[in-house]
């Protein structure tokens, strides 16, 4: 497959245009550079070199901003269907290989890589073992954002997930609970945001959508608790819970299985909070049968009685 996508870019470089459309896209090489991990240096170097190649100017400066020529907004209405051209013939070509092959790249929050994904990757491995499933993690806004930018081929994220570009497949649903060190003050079966509220809380860091949605739940009854530490790890929150620091509000999914904890006690939530996972892959992505497996088997899980 590398050798077809050299002969389709011999006359035009793929990272080059994927180069350009984002420097217009964030008005900045350097903003571009950061987005790619590149030095802003390769980056003004790709666009020189797509320049001199086209023999068009693309980009020209106004004020701080950097804005595309007249040449380069005709290139760019094309450079998205140039681009998805040449994924298709690569995976078109790659579907009359036999068996399931390649490589998938999947991006998640940590609470689902730790308690949902082990299982399905474990199934995919067994019955795919030439599939590679390259995982990484990040928090839903990320994760969307690197879909878009196809560094991603799919994520696993809790909704709302932005994106003018992507579709939205929602897989399962994970209602949250309260937990509290068992030797305690013990919570009531079902706890109100009243009940909690005057307790020392460890929560998600502000940045997560699941800390959103529980901030939420407070707001609803008017309280705005102030927690005693703001983490970015279910399982170092159960820690903290469990050293009796505090209580905490954690996705259902990380206290059943592996995830229960000998000295922690869950409480359910009243009103009932929950969280959507959902998957979240461009519209125009090519779905190959690596893809596909990979997208029907997460897809699947979430179906599976005690999924919650």
């Amino acid at each position: 497959m590398q050798g077809i996508r050299k002969t389709l870019d011999k006359s035009l470089n793929l990272d080059q245009l994927r180069s350009f459309a984002l420097v217009i896209e964030t008005g900045s090489f350097s903003a571009t550079a950061d987005r790619l991990g590149v030095s802003q240096p390769a980056v003004s170097l790709q666009i020189r070199q797509l320049e001199r190649r086209l023999s068009v100017r693309l980009v020209e400066r106004v004020g701080k901003r950097a804005q595309a020529t007249p040449a380069g907004m005709e290139l760019l209405r094309h450079a998205q269907g140039i681009e998805t051209a040449v994924e298709n013939a690569i995976d078109a070509l790659a579907d009359h290989a036999s068996g399931v092959a390649g490589r998938v790249r999947l991006g998640t929050g940590a609470t689902a890589c730790l308690h949902f994904l082990p299982a399905v990757l474990r199934g995919l491995r067994e019955r795919f073992p030439e599939l590679g499933v390259v995982v990484s993690t990040g928090n839903t806004e990320d994760q969307a954002r690197k879909v878009e930018e196809n560094s991603l081929d799919l994520a696993l994220v809790t909704l709302p997930a932005a994106g003018r570009s992507l579709t939205v497949m929602p897989v399962l649903d994970d209602e949250f609970v309260a937990i509290g060190r068992t030797d305690l003050e013990p919570l009531k079966a079902r706890v109100t945001p009243a009940d909690l509220g005057a307790l020392p809380l460890v929560l998600f860091e502000p940045a997560a959508n699941t800390r959103k949605l529980v901030d939420r739940w407070f707001a609803a009854e008017g309280l705005h608790p102030q927690p005693v530490m703001e983490l970015g790890s279910v399982e170092a929150m159960k820690e903290m819970v469990a050293a009796g620091l505090g209580y905490a509000i954690v996705p259902g999914m990380s206290m059943v299985g592996r995830g229960a904890h000998p000295e922690l006690k869950t409480s359910r939530l009243n009103p009932r909070m929950h969280r959507t996972l959902a998957v979240v892959i461009r519209r125009d992505k090519p779905v190959n049968k690596a893809l596909r497996v990979v997208l029907d088997a997460i897809v699947a899980a979430g179906k599976k009685p005690g999924s919650r």
